[in-house]
């Protein structure tokens, strides 16, 4: 085995890089959730309704799903470290402008520029890929990973003491100094690696990836008001319907895609990469509603209410099992193989929403399903990168495990507007969402995890990775084609 990694710096222990990256992947997945306890308030403060203020966090995913994929493409075109130095310092302008907002709009932008962030990931794996020994690059992949959801939980558990101590603003403030000194760190420290990717980034991709997500995002959050069987209703899902069909065909074609169809061909990787958006729709609306859900009274029939710092409290065990089975995740997947540990952890998601629809009278049963969350999506997480890792060419490492990020980032955008659609179809008379949206919601989100562990279930026992032509090998391809014509 070549335990070397593609670009060597001695100077530069990996040790150190991958600490400058877990800065970097926590700061993003702190701003996935640092707001989501306290959109009630920032409804208030924003003077806006329930379901418009679910937008900051939408757009932030949504922004995230279409950065990603470009992000990735152009820093393995003109160098990985300019790059995610650059994305850093666009999110840290993000953060301050969230922190300056007074009306929803502003405050939307400012978190769609927050979501350029996500480019963070497939650059981060890219920056394993080439600096790591090769037998580091799994292990540090699915811990990379592991981080990401780990973040997100904490961000539920850090929103209400910033609020209490200090306030709103500094849920904003507190990311940008974050993001600042990532950027600075990353700079010095991080070895800028000499490989790179002949290509060019598709606009036209760019383009119809964000206008069908948009499309189908605002048909979904807009129908409780609308009617789903609404003519713009209906009309927004016909024309997400042809711009994705578009947007795939271009993709097939393009000898620069944002997302590789060949690739996606693989079995282990088009399964993983379902039970991914599967497993995404079900985890990124449990960081939007479940702190809402607390803090619901004893008027509207469910929560305890519970304040934000309370509310952040109990949901806590989530972060901790998320971080320690994620750890743990290598040795099992060793032992039963990664495709049963993806399958345990869908079916222990499944079930930790099962109980918080149908038994969540008592903190100790919301307790309860949060450690099984928690251990749920973190086995996930980390089983899903080993599998992709070990299902593609090396070569392809950080694109893959780019593209599966950013497929549990397009299903939260997916998960998040469709449950705000469902809790906020039915409100009380004092405006809070009733019981039977949360208990809905909670239960279509179990059956996506349900339908996240059938998918897994589809994963390949054994698979060999196949070498996919790089952009260059298409390029030649293409014009060998056109010659031959």
């Amino acid at each position: 085995m070549n335990e070397t990694p593609l670009h060597k710096n001695a100077a530069v222990p990996y040790q150190l890089i991958y600490l400058v990256l877990a800065l970097a992947i926590t700061s993003y997945s702190l701003l996935q959730s640092l707001v989501a306890p306290v959109l009630p308030l920032l409804q208030q403060d924003l003077h806006t309704d329930r379901n418009t203020v679910t937008w900051i966090l939408t757009a932030y995913l949504l922004a995230a799903a279409v950065a990603t994929p470009i992000l990735g493409r152009i820093g393995d075109m003109i160098g990985k470290k300019k790059v995610l130095t650059a994305v850093m310092i666009i999110a840290c302008v993000g953060s301050i402008l969230g922190a300056l907002a007074s009306s929803i709009t502003v405050m939307i932008v400012a978190r769609a520029i927050q979501g350029i962030a996500g480019g963070v990931i497939p650059l981060a794996f890219g920056i394993i890929r080439d600096e790591f020994p090769r037998h580091k690059v799994t292990g540090a992949v699915g811990v990379i990973s592991a981080l990401i959801g780990v973040g997100g939980g904490l961000g539920l558990v850090l929103g209400g003491p910033i609020v209490d101590t200090l306030n709103a603003h500094w849920l904003f403030w507190i990311p940008a100094i974050a993001l600042g000194v990532a950027a600075i760190v990353t700079h010095l420290i991080i070895p800028e690696s000499p490989v790179r990717t002949p290509g060019r980034v598709s606009w036209i991709a760019s383009v119809l990836l964000s206008s069908w997500l948009i499309a189908l995002l605002v048909a979904i959050s807009e129908a409780p008001k609308w009617g789903w069987a609404s003519s713009p209703v209906l009309g927004l899902l016909v024309v997400a319907t042809v711009l994705a069909a578009l947007w795939m065909k271009n993709e097939l074609r393009s000898a620069s895609p944002l997302i590789d169809m060949a690739m996606m061909r693989i079995p282990a990787v088009w399964t993983t990469n379902l039970a991914a958006l599967l497993i995404g729709i079900a985890m990124y609306s449990i960081f939007a509603f479940v702190p809402a859900f607390l803090q619901g009274t004893s008027e509207a029939g469910y929560g305890f209410n519970s304040s934000i710092t309370e509310s952040g409290l109990i949901v806590l065990p989530l972060s901790v099992a998320f971080l320690l089975s994620g750890i743990g995740s290598g040795g099992l997947s060793h032992r039963f193989g990664a495709k049963a540990v993806l399958v345990g952890g869908s079916v222990a998601a499944c079930a930790s929403q099962l109980i918080l629809a149908f038994a969540h009278s008592e903190i100790w049963q919301v307790v309860l399903s949060m450690l099984l969350m928690g251990a749920g999506f973190g086995l996930a997480f980390s089983s899903m990168s080993g599998i992709i890792v070990h299902a593609v060419p090396s070569h392809q490492t950080g694109s893959a495990s780019g593209t599966n990020a950013n497929i549990r980032t397009i299903g939260g955008a997916i998960g998040s507007a469709m449950m705000a659609s469902v809790v906020t179809a039915h409100l009380l008379p004092d405006g809070l969402p009733a019981e039977s949206g949360y208990t809905t919601g909670f239960a279509i989100l179990s059956v996506a995890s349900a339908l996240g562990a059938a998918a897994a279930l589809l994963i390949p026992k054994e698979h060999t990775p196949i070498a996919i032509p790089n952009d260059a090998q298409r390029a030649d391809a293409t014009s060998t084609a056109t010659i031959s014509n």
